[in-house]
């Protein structure tokens, strides 16, 4: 599998659905997934990334990677864990949610998330047919192409930034139908252009949005 971009063929036999970002939030997950029908045999489930920290169960959350009907992207909470791992300096982690690997053995740890963030690229595109839809946590570039054309350059962009939702910019991107985020915690659901935010801030609002990414998908035909 590709570290920047994975990309998924249409699902025949069940409903691809994207969920935001779940922070730790697993017992919340599951109930959201249960009314929604959820049926893992058919069925998979995306999400925009950081699966960890500051909800009850971040280690939970994390193994879910292992799971054949989930997927996710990384998001910067996973590059703050991986680079508290790497340096050995956790202060900067810890302090944005990351309290929770205090009380995991570290060299367990370190494994877990090495191998758990071997099957987390930065971008996942998925084909429902009749559009094709992206995902990344923080930010696409206004070209997907530029993904694989220059994604090791992107990789903070692609974590981090805010600078499209914060100056409102609605330019779509080019070479998918649209993109669906995360990272900014919103009141609700939003579309700029053909990107979708969907992070509504589960680990403090106790709400995780799940959509079906063909509803995902209907958004992208307009701006608004």
């Amino acid at each position: 599998m590709s570290e920047i971009l994975q990309r998924f063929a249409i699902n025949r036999t069940g409903t691809d659905y994207i969920v935001g970002d779940i922070h730790g939030c697993y017992g919340l997950l599951q109930a959201t997934l249960a009314r929604k029908g959820f049926d893992a045999a058919h069925d998979r489930l995306f999400c925009v990334g950081d699966l960890i920290d500051r909800g009850p169960d971040s280690r939970a959350c994390l193994e879910l990677v292992f799971e054949p009907w989930f997927h996710a992207v990384r998001g910067n909470h996973e590059e703050l864990a991986a680079k508290a791992l790497q340096s050995g300096d956790w202060a900067l982690w810890i302090e944005n949610g990351g309290g929770w690997a205090l009380s995991e053995e570290p060299g367990q740890l370190a494994g877990l998330l090495e191998e758990a963030l071997s099957r987390m690229p930065y971008a996942i595109e998925v084909a429902l047919g009749d559009a094709r839809v992206g995902i990344v946590h923080a930010e696409p570039p206004g070209d997907w192409l530029a993904i694989e054309r220059q994604g090791h350059a992107l990789k903070q962009q692609l974590t981090w930034s805010r600078r499209r939702i914060a100056t409102r910019h609605e330019a779509r991107i080019a070479h998918i139908d649209g993109v669906v985020v995360g990272h900014t915690i919103l009141a609700e659901p939003t579309n700029l252009g053909n990107v979708r935010y969907i992070d509504l801030g589960a680990f403090s609002t106790h709400v995780l949005h799940i959509e079906a990414l063909r509803e995902s998908a209907c958004h992208f035909s307009s701006n608004t």
